[in-house]
């Protein structure tokens, strides 16, 4: 299966370097054909521009400048995010990414706006791979926005009935050496069965 893997850390030696690796191992142990998108190595732009907004409706327009983010998205046969929760939400750069390729003509058809319908029928499963500072219970009580965009909102853009999967290590604050090998170690075994 072609993977594409949109991973979301400033910093390359990260605990997060640690899961990527753990987690591209583990796709590629079972035979998946893998698309690394690092947005901050590639310098992914973030930021919907004025220009961007105002033809964000408008599918003959909307793609400009995004085409090959486009097309990556478009022949990936799964989708998995990996990204620190920050302030009980996702990195500015990943919700960026996710406003801007997330639109009319690529993600969902809004041609009437009563029935929208999802366009990206060709994701068979998504998984988000996390990391939050705090516990889950303060995750639940903030309402858990990341949780809810990955197993929501990316899941209304997909194949019908696809597998969401999400994978969390709370608590990273008072993590140890064991508790962040449990997880990788989790990482990767799910990776490998997906």
């Amino acid at each position: 299966m072609r993977v594409l893997y949109v991973y979301c850390h400033p910093l390359p030696e990260s605990f997060h370097a640690a899961i990527r690796a753990k987690a591209l191992d583990g796709l590629k142990a079972a035979g998946h054909d893998v698309d690394l998108l690092d947005l901050y190595a590639e310098g992914f732009d973030p930021v919907l521009s004025e220009d961007a907004r105002r033809h964000y409706h408008d599918t003959s327009r909307n793609q400009s400048g995004l085409e090959d983010y486009v097309r990556r998205l478009q022949s990936a046969e799964a989708l998995v995010v990996q990204f620190p929760v920050w302030c009980f939400g996702m990195p500015a750069m990943l919700k960026g990414f996710i406003d801007r390729m997330f639109m009319p003509g690529v993600a969902f058809d809004i041609s009437d706006p009563e029935r929208v319908k999802p366009m990206l029928g060709n994701l068979k499963r998504v998984a988000g791979i996390v990391t939050y500072g705090r516990p889950r219970w303060m995750a639940i009580t903030m309402g858990d926005p990341p949780r809810k965009i990955v197993k929501r909102m990316l899941r209304a853009t997909i194949r019908p009935g696809a597998p969401v999967s999400y994978l969390a290590h709370y608590s990273m604050n008072l993590s140890t050496d064991e508790t962040r090998k449990a997880f990788t170690t989790k990482v990767a075994a799910r990776m490998d069965q997906f």
